[in-house]
């Protein structure tokens, strides 16, 4: 498993729920709007009541009462998280320069405690990985938020807390994602899948949101900002599963949907054996349109943010779009070949980004992507 914010990615936020296969051939009769209508017609998910509650209390919260800390010791703190996020998301972290200064600091400090809980599961310490250190963990994450942090690296995020309206639940629910991926290897369908890449990817943009802030001028509801983000954030993990499914499978780990791998006639064995099929290539193209509508749906609300804030996103939306490309350009062997965004077109993508951030607002948005999975 890998966070979408950990590269480019603000990755990430909405969603609903039990979504269907897409079509069973990929161009088969079914159009894409039938396939949303039916979406929208299941139940609501879990993961969107949580998204309900988050802008509810996200909403109403006032930052916590400020946590004192020596202002030479703060400096260094978002210092620490300043360059581990210039480091290890070079793209993201470009993007966030132009942020306030205040914005700035934040979006690190919440990058790296992202990161620092996904590297529970995927880092070199896993191994130790049991309930008990993700119990701890979570402990430890109540402490930042009643101002008392562990380390340096809590510290930043300690003081991100008493600075903007963020509500623990994100946070937890993240945690809650390491223990799905401690006792899951296999999904049986979307909506298990989707539930997992909100749990460890919609809650970053939950958490993001109030750091970006939604532009004064916005005439959409707050909900919808919201969905666009965790739509983005979805699409961005769908992206990174179908980008490491060879590595995975050689982990004993596949993130893919057991009953839609049944429909094109193929198994576990199919995507542990590596190799690619015509079968394989027909079901990767059904994954990749997946992926591509939730980035099409999140691209509504971007615009939405402030103008500062909007770079980093539109490069993550973007770039991960690319890692969609690169896949076909490999004729869907994402079994034995990683893909991958070159420098080069990276950097081409960047300021076609900034571009697309300044971009006026767009006056209509689609609050029915509240159901669509």
């Amino acid at each position: 498993m890998s966070l979408s914010f950990a590269s480019p990615s603000w990755i990430n936020i909405i969603g609903s729920n039990n979504k269907k296969p897409c079509c069973r051939r990929f161009g088969g009769v079914r159009s894409e709007a039938t396939v949303v209508h039916k979406q929208r017609t299941e139940s609501m998910s879990l993961a969107d009541l949580h998204v309900q509650e988050v802008v509810h209390k996200q909403s109403q919260i006032a930052p916590c009462s400020k946590a004192q800390f020596e202002p030479r010791f703060l400096k260094d703190s978002y210092e620490m998280c300043r360059n581990i996020c210039a480091e290890y998301a070079k793209t993201f972290y470009l993007g966030t320069l132009l942020m306030t200064e205040e914005r700035q600091k934040a979006i690190w400090a919440i990058y790296v405690w992202c990161r620092r809980t996904d590297e529970l599961v995927d880092g070199p310490n896993s191994v130790y990985l049991s309930s008990a250190v993700l119990d701890r963990w979570e402990d430890r994450l109540h402490d930042i938020f009643e101002g008392h942090p562990y380390d340096m690296l809590d510290v930043a995020l300690t003081d991100t807390v008493s600075n903007f309206p963020l509500d623990i639940k994100p946070f937890k629910d993240m945690i809650e994602g390491m223990r799905m991926d401690t006792r899951k290897s296999r999904y049986k369908d979307f909506q298990e899948l989707y539930l997992y890449c909100y749990y460890v990817a919609g809650t970053v943009g939950l958490m993001s949101v109030p750091i970006m802030g939604i532009a004064q001028e916005s005439t959409i509801p707050v909900q919808s900002v919201y969905n666009a983000a965790l739509c983005l954030g979805v699409g961005n993990q769908l992206t990174n599963i179908l980008r490491d499914v060879g590595e995975d499978a050689l982990r004993g780990r596949v993130y893919l949907p057991q009953d839609e791998l049944a429909q094109f006639g193929l198994s576990d064995k199919d995507v542990l054996s590596r190799k690619v099929s015509e079968r394989w290539r027909n079901f990767m193209k059904q994954q990749i349109s997946r992926a591509r509508f939730y980035f099409n749906l999140a691209e509504e609300g971007v615009s939405h943010l402030e103008k500062p804030s909007r770079w980093p996103v539109w490069s993550s939306l973007m770039l991960y779009r690319k890692i969609l490309d690169a896949i076909e350009d490999n004729d869907y062997d994402n079994l034995s070949k990683r893909a991958y965004v070159g420098r080069t077109k990276k950097l081409f993508t960047l300021p076609v980004a900034y571009t697309k951030s300044l971009s006026n607002l767009k006056t209509k948005f689609h609050p029915s992507v509240t159901r669509f999975i």
